[in-house]
This record gives C-alpha cells, structure tokens and sequence, in this order.
C-alpha cells in the first residue's frame, strides 16, 4: 500500500492538554502498526524531521511548557507551537517502526550495574510510546504495580511530610508567582482593567501568605513572642477561607485565558486543600503557642481530608521532593521490566529532544530524572523489597549516541538516523 510522503501530516493526530499531548494514529487506525510504512514515507518524514530540528534548535519543551533555551523564557507564538506539536508527533511515527534505526523496538535496557543482568526491550509496545503525565498519586501507583494495602500506607507516610505548613504555604506562593510570571509575559493579550485586577489580587494573595504563623521567628523562645492585644487580635483575624475567595476572585478575572495560564489549573487544584482548611487561622500575630496549634490544625486537616488520587496531595508532593508545582511529563510511557536476577526490575522513560545542544540534553536528563526520583520515592515509601534500577532514554537527530550518568541513574543519547 502506497502513500503519498506529502500526506503524512493527515496521519498524525495533536490532543491538547495544556500546552499539548500528543497521539499518533497510523493510517490503518490500529494501535500497532501490523505493516510498514512505505520507503519513500521514511525517506520524507526523516527530512522533515531534520528540517524541524534545526528550526527548533533553540527551542525546548518542559513538563508542557515551550521555552527558549537561552533565557528559559516561556514561548506562546502559535507558529513555534505547531512546529514542536509536527516535530514530537512524526519523531514518535518515525521511531515506531522497528525498521528505523535505534527505533524503540530496538533499544535493549542495558546491562544492570548492580546485578550483571540483561532484561528484555523496552518501548517494544505501542502504549509504552505513549506520553506520560505524572499528576496523581494514584497514577504513578498504577505504573508501578503497587497493591491497595501497599498505597494506603505510602499515603499514610507522605500525607504528614508534605502537609507541613512550609511545604502547603510554599507550593501556595510558588504558583502565586508562576501565574504572576505568565501574566506578566502575556500582558499584550489581556485588557489592561484584567490584567491589572489579577496583578492585584495575586499581589493580596502573597500579602497574606507572608502573614501566616510560619513567618513567625521559630528561634525565638516563646515567651518573647507576645499574645496580641484583643484590638489587634480583631484587626487581623484572616482565615484561610480569605485565600480560598481569592482564588475563586481570581479564577472569575482570568477565566477567558484559563486554557492557556497553566497556573490557573493548579489555583483550581488548591481549591480542594482550602476548602478543607477554611475556617482556620492565619495570622503570624496569634502568640508562639496559638500560632503552632494554628499550623498543627492545617497540617492535620490536609492529612486526613486529601485522597490517595488526589491532584492537591500529588502537588504538594511535587513541591516537597522538587520545590516545584509543575506535574512531570514525558514523551515515551515506557514500564517496569522484570530483570534477569529474580528481584530485580529496571523502570524506563524516555524523551525526544529537539536536538544535541548541550543545555537541551541536561534539560530531557533533568527532565527524566525528576518523574525517575518521584517513581523511586513511592516505590521505596511502599517498603518494595526488589530492587528498581532507573534509566532515562532520549533520542535526536543526530550522529552519535553516549551515555550519561546523572544522580547516580544512567541516561542513554541516541541518535535519530536513516
């Protein structure tokens, strides 16, 4: 069966989610490809692909978001959009088929470091060249085959670590800014009044974060810290529920650039974590004592109330591993295989990057690194007794394939080729 090369865009299809998601649908619409693709398509689709690599040499995607490499600022011309959406979409068709060289159905996972085995090929099914986003809890359990009772606990140990009041206030504030930072490069979209009342809201927002119990001197002995007045007591009796009307005022003021601020989508996922702590204090100005029973309740209520699926929990521990908000995704699903020793498996991911440059690599390296840590953190907080080794995979277009090794996990460079 012939196909003209010049169709080959009709054979791809782009699903959006944030910035964009990809899924290929090959031309006979089933998940694995049951024969291959013309020659001349190959041909046509790896020129294409080096077009778009040099066009893109300057441009990469992290976790959902297109950035320049030179200053990391965010991308939002629809142009340089498209392009990447082309790009990801044909290196994923063009690396589906085992005739390509260094195609998925190719790459073995390496020799294990510790245990001397060989496991089988990863990236060989359809799904595990899927994209992947981590963004729940209950998710990254999925992938990693953990038992019910086994989840229960793995909630039970985090939900204490990661609803400390440091850790709720400071994931509060990191998406305060990362939503004033998107305004701020998108202030040419908006009518000056929106833009404005979401500066200002936003700016409340942190007025009062800075105002909590945790801005207390915790150095300090007690007794030095005063009990307020009754009159000041009443002059500055904030709630969280105050935070939680802001929010909603500020969902309300941007609500026609919801799709685009990726910042607004983690105000809704907050929702669920205020909602449940509404009614507690959150004035630094309570005396040493009420202050610490004030962060206690935050802490206990967020533990009890936030679910094993819950995308509030999830952040908060993305926060608490990385000092980030942003949920990890990558470009191949990959999967847990079984190693050659009995109790060893190897968990691999993997990423197309949009060429060699130095800052781009480490960028897909620290990419990876980061959903491998959240999967090797679960994975040892549910007490698995096998050992789960961690491999990143990348491809570009390139000449030369290397190794590296980045917090103590391999990383594999291949270069696309035909």
């Amino acid at each position: 069966m012939y196909i003209n090369s010049f169709l080959w865009p009709k054979l791809l299809k782009a699903n959006r989610r944030g910035p964009w998601h990809l899924r290929v649908l090959f031309y006979h619409g089933s998940e694995e490809p049951n024969e291959e693709l013309p020659l001349e398509w190959y041909h046509s689709a790896f020129s294409k692909l080096m077009k778009l690599s040099n066009a893109l040499r300057n441009v990469d995607e992290v976790d959902g978001r297109l950035v320049h490499i030179d200053n990391d600022s965010t991308i939002w011309d629809d142009h340089v959009i498209h392009k990447m959406y082309t790009f990801k979409s044909l290196a994923r068709a063009f690396l589906s088929s085992p005739a390509v060289h260094h195609a998925p159905k190719n790459v073995v996972v390496a020799t294990s470091t510790t245990t001397g085995s060989i496991v089988k090929t990863c990236f060989s099914k359809a799904n595990e060249r899927e994209p992947l986003i981590l963004n729940s809890l209950t998710k990254v359990c999925n992938y990693l085959n953990i038992s019910a009772q086994q989840r229960k606990s793995v909630r039970l140990t985090i939900c204490p670590q990661v609803t400390q009041h440091r850790i709720w206030t400071g994931a509060l504030e990191e998406i305060l800014m990362g939503l004033k930072s998107e305004l701020e490069s998108l202030n040419n979209r908006f009518l000056p009044k929106t833009s404005q009342m979401g500066e200002q809201i936003i700016s409340s927002c942190l007025h009062l974060l800075a105002d909590t119990a945790m801005s207390s001197d915790h150095d300090s002995v007690s007794w030095m810290r005063l009990t307020p007045t009754e009159k000041n007591k009443s002059e500055s009796s904030h709630q969280w529920g105050d935070i939680l009307e802001m929010f909603d005022d500020l969902m309300h003021c941007l609500r026609s650039e919801r799709k685009i601020l990726y910042h607004m989508s983690k105000l809704e996922v907050m929702k669920e974590g205020l909602f449940q702590i509404k009614d507690v204090l959150m004035d630094r100005d309570l005396g040493y004592r009420e202050a610490r029973h004030q962060e206690s309740m935050v802490q206990k209520k967020l533990s009890k109330s936030l679910g094993h699926s819950s995308p509030c929990l999830f952040t908060l521990l993305q926060y608490y591993l990385y000092g980030r908000v942003r949920d990890s995704e990558v470009d191949f699903h990959g999967g847990v295989y079984q190693g050659g020793v009995k109790g060893t498996y190897c968990l691999c991911i993997g990423k197309v990057l949009t060429s060699d440059e130095e800052k781009v690599v480490w960028n897909g390296v620290k990419q990876l690194d980061r959903a491998l840590g959240l999967f090797k953190f679960v994975w040892e907080t549910a007490g698995m007794k096998e050992v789960l080794e961690l491999q990143g995979h990348l491809w570009y277009v390139g000449a030369e394939d290397r190794t590296l090794t980045y917090r103590g996990n391999v990383f594999f460079l291949r270069a696309i080729r035909f």
